[in-house]
């Protein structure tokens, strides 16, 4: 039986508005275990970039708790939930987040650099990601000189370098030709193959129909749902 990697437990976040408080989250219980491929659906609005900045600690949440490997994250400084994204958990955010003065093999190998890898090695590994990623022939050029779907391949392939356990992907394929989303999903399943856990938000019905499950999220409540037909 895969372990558990990731549990919220009656996760709940408010926001407060000019019109009143608004409950994103009502009460959200969910487990991920590794090498689990899971799709996060719902429509535009309903908060699945919210979801994921929870998960990532990037936020708090109003009431409730996550669990990261068992252990409870409401109490930990804001080092302590940096070094967890740093070595527990990568991002690939909707908008690439890419550093705009270096090129595009110096973003990717960012985070190894960060852990005190020597260099040699760190691109090693980033030019291996960057072939996969198909994107090798543009690691020299700066990310103002790539397309929105080069930058987000980039985006991919620096947050999969630091080999965590869990990756959090907000529209990982959302500026990427069809070709491409599916060799990026392809590589999210060798990932499932290394019992790593993937939670995707898409509004991509084929793409999300491919996940071994799907989060569905809707009038402030999330619930698993199969994923094909």
């Amino acid at each position: 039986m895969n372990k558990i990697l990731l549990e919220t437990v009656k996760l709940q976040k408010k926001y407060d508005h000019k019109n009143g408080v608004i409950e994103l989250f009502e009460s959200v219980n969910i487990k991920i275990k590794r090498g689990e491929l899971v799709a996060l659906v719902g429509p535009s609005g309903s908060g699945k970039s919210s979801f994921l900045h929870l998960l990532a600690l990037l936020d708090n949440p109003t009431k409730g708790k996550i669990l990261l490997n068992n252990k409870d994250t409401r109490n930990l400084s804001e080092e302590e939930k940096n070094l967890k994204r740093r070595n527990d958990i990568s991002i690939i955010f909707q908008d690439n987040n890419l550093l705009t003065d270096f090129t595009a093999l110096e973003n990717v190998i960012m985070p190894l650099i960060i852990k005190g890898e020597n260099t040699g090695s760190a691109t090693e590994k980033a030019k291996k990601l960057l072939k996969d990623v198909k994107i090798l022939n543009r690691i020299n050029h700066f990310p103002n000189e790539l397309s929105g779907g080069e930058q987000q391949r980039v985006a991919i392939a620096r947050a999969l370098i630091s080999e965590t356990n869990l990756i959090l992907a907000d529209e990982p394929t959302g500026n990427l030709d069809y070709k491409t989303s599916e060799d990026i999903f392809s590589y999210f399943l060798k990932l499932k193959k290394l019992n790593k856990a993937i939670i995707f938000a898409t509004h991509n019905r084929e793409l999300a129909n491919k996940a071994d499950y799907k989060l569905s999220i809707s009038k402030g409540n999330i619930k698993r749902v199969n994923a094909r037909p």
